[in-house]
């Protein structure tokens, strides 16, 4: 049993105030974080000073790994399975036994349990969180610079291999790293002299390693054969998928490759297939527009459009509407271009553009198989646009994708598409535009009082800023020095009431549909829940004001 709580321990010690302390215990948020880790987000005290006041409470040793090597026989002790599964790293063999690296001490519980596993005696060391973390990713092989020089220099004949062996597996570490970085892109781009890799991660790109530029022919072409693609083709554009299992889990890559000046650049979409299909309780909305929504997804006939731009997470919320509905008394068909994630118990149909199968035909003849209800991957067109909306007029929920900003620009839209405004005034239920913005990492996010300019830029009430805990991101090895772990959706919903459709009719300006909209509380904006994903801590005034701005 620990003789004193963390925070006495470090009061003792003079890191904290009792002020500082009675603030931290306020701050705990339902059992979320610890108090050590409401310290570090408050800026009280940082990761290693809650880290030793921890191992002083569970009278355990602790170890800074900053500028430690651990030998490579070491680290082969433990699976990296295990090393991933269980959050632990094996530091060094002290009396016998192996020193494990732990970030929490309840930890140590499961380490019994390794102990047999592993046929060795497990003594346990506190480390720092995002010291562990950092050391971790090397362990589990993530950075691809040291590996690339190694398969260089194989590919070079100085290994004393000949074969494509290097470059197969330059390829695998590629993406076995992607994997574990949660990027949702690769970028593989030919320069002059070398082959800059990046990854997407929470939409912004990083540069994670540089390739000799003579290494691009092979891996492209190694690329090309996992992708299905023509390897001798390279003045054309090509597109490709690849099915995967990296580490116990099915990615789907999608891979599109454009000539360029200095050769064929790549980008592989990659697709958790264990990941990617979420739920609609964690899109991230708000209360009242989580049930707005589950109410118009539930109605017999009508369009449900979802807009905004490329990648803001349109296919990501219909696949999410789409599980909510799919029971067994209930046909559901799909045209997609192309079908991102199979789901069981709905029929999907991908569109084959070079035999004719586009989104317009596919509809016509899904609406001779009697569904209840009908996605249609992208409206593009008037005559996909007039068949989906006969399809709402005749009984049938239709659910789609347009490329608009903001909800009420897609009324719009769509009558210069050259549907009569008739036809989308009466057959429009509900139109939902979202964005996506990052969310801040809980381990390092710090609370601060942001200027008065700030708050103006999202036109945050001071007052109410006063009474909220508003935070920015810092950076730490959890997050790569980025202040952000993940992304989160804002959204505005606006539903059609009568009078938005006699202005639908009508054909009135754009920006007096939303204000009517607004003004009869039939519409939500983006920049209203935007201010509450600030509000509540989960993101920054500056992510929003990236995603939205304040109407004038």
């Amino acid at each position: 049993m620990a003789e004193k709580e963390i925070g006495d321990i470090l009061l003792e010690q003079g890191v904290i105030t009792k002020e500082q302390l009675a603030r931290a215990k306020n701050h705990l948020r339902g059992g979320k974080i610890d108090l050590g880790g409401a310290l570090v987000e408050l800026g009280f005290a940082d990761e290693e000073q809650v880290a030793r006041a921890l191992a002083k409470q569970h009278h355990i040793p602790y170890v800074d790994l900053v500028g430690k090597t651990i030998p490579q026989s070491i680290q082969d002790r433990v699976p990296d399975s295990i090393k991933e599964q269980f959050g632990i790293l094996p530091l060094a063999i002290k009396g016998g036994k192996l020193a494990v690296g732990i970030d929490d001490p309840a930890k140590i519980f499961q380490l019994d349990e390794l102990r047999f596993v592993l046929g060795v005696e497990l003594m346990p060391v506190i480390v720092s969180a995002s010291a562990l973390a950092g050391a971790l990713r090397q362990s589990l092989g993530t950075d691809l610079s040291d590996t690339a020089a190694a398969l260089a220099r194989e590919s070079a004949g100085l290994d004393g291999e000949s074969d494509d062996a290097p470059i197969i597996r330059l390829v695998s570490k590629m993406i076995e790293s992607a994997v574990s970085e949660r990027a949702s892109d690769i970028h593989i781009e030919p320069q002059s002299d070398r082959i800059r890799i990046r990854f997407r991660i929470d939409g912004a790109l990083h540069e994670v390693a540089s390739h000799p530029i003579h290494l691009h022919g092979s891996m492209i072409s190694r690329l090309k054969i996992m992708a299905g693609m023509d390897i001798a083709e390279k003045r054309k554009p090509q597109d490709g998928r690849i099915n995967l299992k990296v580490k116990g889990r099915e990615i789907d890559i999608r891979v599109s490759i454009l000539p360029s000046n200095w050769g064929e650049s790549m980008v592989m979409r990659l697709l958790d297939k264990e990941t990617g299909l979420v739920s609609m309780a964690e899109l991230g909305f708000h209360e009242s527009e989580y049930a707005r929504f589950k109410q118009i997804i539930k109605r017999p006939n009508g369009i449900f459009l979802v807009t905004g731009p490329t990648g803001s997470g349109k296919t990501t919320t219909l696949y999410a509407a789409l599980k909510e509905l799919n029971r067994s008394d209930v046909k559901l068909i799909t045209a997609e271009d192309p079908v991102e994630y199979h789901l069981p118990g709905i029929n999907q149909v991908q569109v084959k553009h070079g035999i004719g199968l586009d989104f317009a035909r596919i509809l016509r003849a899904m609406l001779r198989q009697a569904p209840n209800i009908i996605l249609v991957g992208e409206i593009r067109d008037r005559e996909t646009a007039e068949i989906a909306i006969q399809a709402a007029l005749t009984g049938h929920l239709v659910f789609s994708t347009l490329h608009t900003n903001d909800a009420p620009s897609a009324l719009a839209r769509l009558i210069d598409m050259g549907v009569k405004p008739f036809l989308v005034s009466s057959s429009i239920q509900a139109i939902m535009a979202q964005r996506l913005v990052r969310r801040l990492c809980d381990h390092c996010k710090e609370e601060y009082t942001p200027e008065e300019s700030e708050l103006r830029s999202l036109d945050i009430d001071p007052e109410v800023a006063a009474e909220a805990h508003i935070f920015r991101a810092r950076g730490c090895d959890q997050c790569r020095n980025t202040g952000h772990h993940g992304r989160i959706g804002i959204y505005e919903v606006m539903e059609l009431d009568w009078a938005i459709r006699e202005m639908t009719f009508r054909v009135t300006p754009t920006a007096e549909i939303r204000r009517q909209a607004i003004s009869s509380g039939r519409m939500s904006t983006l920049l209203a829940d935007g201010i509450r994903k600030v509000l509540d801590g989960t993101s920054s005034i500056r992510e929003v004001l990236k995603a939205v701005q304040a109407e004038g």
